[in-house]
């Protein structure tokens, strides 16, 4: 049984759904999203909340009831809040900035890297040291984060280069001799 797909997804003050087919668009005051709607859920609005049913117990529908209320939750929450991811750089020399809408990475190597964003992307570069990835689809944002996250991944000996905010890179003892 899904425990997620039980849950209705409220909407707040503010946020549009319009149902067209097997989608639904969410409207609010950061941008637009749809969302498709998983094979055999069936969605309706109820006292200003999204209610998911499924056809049967099979567990292929199981499974496209909670995937479809995560989907709508996030598409939700986008369009009211948006998300975020932070990077941290670390390492001598190492820094960021913004040119333009792209932004620049010094990390390292004998040229700067320029990575442009995606669609409905934007960054932040508070400090040379730190990156903030924003937008209203969380898949987006998330991808984005991990394509600038590649360009110089964290190293376990020294702990220089790009990870997330909350990752915790494990340390290796160098070489003894």
């Amino acid at each position: 049984m899904s425990r997620i797909g039980n849950y209705p997804v409220e909407m707040p003050s503010g946020v549009n759904v319009e149902f067209s087919g097997r989608s639904i668009k969410v409207r609010g005051s950061k941008g637009e999203l749809t969302v498709p709607i998983g094979e055999g859920i069936e969605v309706k609005e109820e006292d200003g909340k999204l209610v998911l049913e499924r056809a049967s117990e099979s567990p292929k529908h199981k499974a496209q009831h909670g995937l479809t209320r995560s989907l709508l939750y996030n598409a939700v929450v986008g369009v009211t809040d948006g998300f975020t991811k932070t990077l941290q750089i670390s390492g001598v020399g190492y820094r960021a900035q913004l040119q333009g809408q792209n932004l620049g990475l010094q990390v390292g190597y004998s040229h700067p890297v320029s990575i442009e964003p995606r669609d409905e992307i934007s960054f932040e570069v508070p400090a040379p040291t730190t990156i903030i990835v924003r937008g209203i689809d969380k898949q987006r944002v998330g991808q984005t984060a991990a394509e600038v996250r590649k360009v110089r991944p964290p190293e376990p000996y020294k702990g220089k280069g790009i990870r997330y905010e909350d990752e915790v890179v494990r340390r290796k003892v160098g070489k003894a001799g």
